[in-house]
């Protein structure tokens, strides 16, 4: 029979949360600073946080046929949303819905995605525990795909459902209908058309682990690279490597106030000369370079920005992938940081970096 986990806790013995009707807030009392990890961006016209699937596909309908501006978002981990805000609606998805069946966890899209990894680990699943710690809901590891310490979302997805605004139907999808392939990409990342819905992993029932194969981790937890270990400990392990490189989100902290990867693994057909000493891997579609690599060696240390423009944007002082919000950033700050250290990557290795979060009404 299947097992309805209630969210956030993680102990099945607690009953399911009650459906709820979606919440609306009044227009302007609400900004994307009080919505993102990065806490930046300006008013929002219309907030409905959907707290169920039915809900939120109601709502998406009804948007759309009154032909209203919309945007959809969860977490906000990923997001970036300009100063003048958005002036139509915002859909926030925030349904809990969680299944497990046998060895298959299904998750609504609003489910705080360290939740599910959590709940899996209790649950005596394995499969996804180097996912532990990354911010934002379940609906947005497909559209990234996530990964982590040598899993990707792709490795563990069965189906999803998707909102098709087009149709205006509930579609069940496999994961080849995803257009993963390429690093961090698919088919939502470059189309408002579907809406992710809730996802299906297929896990393990074991005591151990994937094989561990990133060094980091394995050495901490003291096996050699391609062993296996208990899940819990890997996902221990995970949240303190992460923690230590200010990954995992602290509202104390500033080094936290970001979207994470702010700049994309460029995926390139052919290498510049200049570029051929930075690590890659194939691709695909090329080979990928790491743009944690590229923006160091362009002069770009751990930390740089504080002393740059008005101070209220930096890197990280633990990893030069994320952009920071030092305090009273606004998206104009991030745009001009961001456009700079992209050109003086540009200038100094002739590759051009792209954004790996998704922006809105603003650029760079």
């Amino acid at each position: 029979m299947p097992r309805i986990l209630p969210v956030p806790s993680p102990s099945p013995r607690c009953p399911a949360p009650r459906p709820a009707r979606s919440v609306s807030f009044p227009a302007v009392t609400i900004t994307f600073a009080d919505l993102t990890t990065m806490r930046i961006g300006g008013p929002v016209g219309a907030l409905h946080v959907a707290t169920t699937t039915p809900d939120a596909v109601e709502l998406l309908r009804s948007t759309d046929s009154a032909e209203e501006p919309l945007l959809v978002m969860g977490g906000g981990s990923n997001l970036v949303v300009g100063d003048v805000g958005w002036p139509g609606t915002v859909v926030k998805m925030a349904s809990t819905e969680f299944e497990i069946v046998g060895d298959r966890l299904t998750v609504a899209a609003g489910v705080e995605w360290d939740t599910v990894v959590q709940t899996a680990v209790a649950e005596g699943l394995a499969g996804i525990e180097t996912l532990s710690g990354i911010p934002g809901s379940a609906g947005g590891t497909p559209v990234q795909n996530v990964g982590a310490y040598g899993t990707l979302t792709s490795d563990v997805l069965e189906s999803l459902s998707v909102y098709d605004r087009e149709t205006g139907q509930v579609e069940r999808w496999l994961p080849e209908q995803c257009g993963f392939g390429s690093h961090r990409q698919s088919v939502f990342k470059h189309s408002d058309r579907w809406v992710v819905l809730d996802v299906t992993m297929r896990l393990r029932r074991s005591g151990q682990s994937n094989p561990v194969n990133f060094p980091a981790v394995a050495q901490r937890l003291g096996i050699e690279v391609g062993g296996t270990a208990a899940p819990a400990d890997v996902r221990e392990t995970v949240i303190a490597l992460r923690r230590e490189k200010r990954m995992v989100l602290d509202p104390d902290d500033h080094d936290t106030w970001s979207v994470g990867s702010f700049f994309i693994n460029p995926v390139l057909e052919e290498v510049p000369e200049r570029a051929r000493e930075c690590p890659s891997q194939p691709d695909v579609k090329g080979t990928k370079l790491h743009a944690a690599w590229l923006i160091e060696h362009s002069g770009f240390r751990r930390g740089y920005g504080t002393d740059w423009g008005n101070g209220t944007v930096a890197l990280s002082s633990r990893h030069t992938l994320a952009l920071t919000n030092r305090g009273g950033a606004t998206a104009a700050d991030v745009m001009k940081f961001a456009a700079h250290i992209r050109d003086g990557v540009e200038a100094r290795f002739d590759v051009r970096l792209n954004p790996e979060c998704n922006l809105v009404n603003c650029s760079y």
